[in-house]
């Protein structure tokens, strides 16, 4: 598969679809209290863990990369191009890094399902572009 082959296209919408249904509930104060509670169910259900106790820093933050994240993601559902699969996989990586970082500083395990496919669609999104540089393809490549 290369960047421009309508498979990757295809990825990059899927990518953008899960983005959307994933992050909608974290864009407003209303939605986010909802999946909070949720997350925390669900965590303590599964013996992952629940969430931090709410706060009104924590919910602006939510709310902040909530908004960006479906704005990013109603790009890529409306229109996918090759270098938004590489940008979101760019970002999927810095996603997957802070996840990381934070179960490694005792953050809920509920985070674990979220980075799996963090770093699923990160490596999916990335290999194609890893292949077409490997294969001295960088004129391809600069102009997607």
């Amino acid at each position: 598969m290369t960047p421009a082959a309508p498979a990757y296209l295809r990825l990059v919408r899927t990518s953008g679809w899960y983005d959307l249904i994933v992050t909608a509930g974290f864009a407003t104060p209303w939605t986010y209290a909802l999946v909070h509670r949720l997350l925390s169910a669900g965590g303590d259900a599964l013996g992952l863990g629940t969430m931090p106790a709410l706060t009104p820093m924590q919910t602006l933050y939510a709310n902040l990369m909530g908004s960006v994240v479906v704005v990013w993601a109603l790009l890529r559902v409306v229109r996918p191009l090759p270098l938004h699969g590489l940008l979101d996989g760019t970002a999927r990586v810095l996603f997957s890094l802070w996840q990381a970082y934070a179960l490694a500083h005792d953050g809920p395990a509920v985070l674990w399902p979220f980075l799996a496919v963090e770093v699923s669609f990160g490596a999916a999104q990335l290999a194609p572009w890893a292949r077409a540089l490997a294969r001295g393809g960088r004129e391809s490549v600069r102009h997607c």
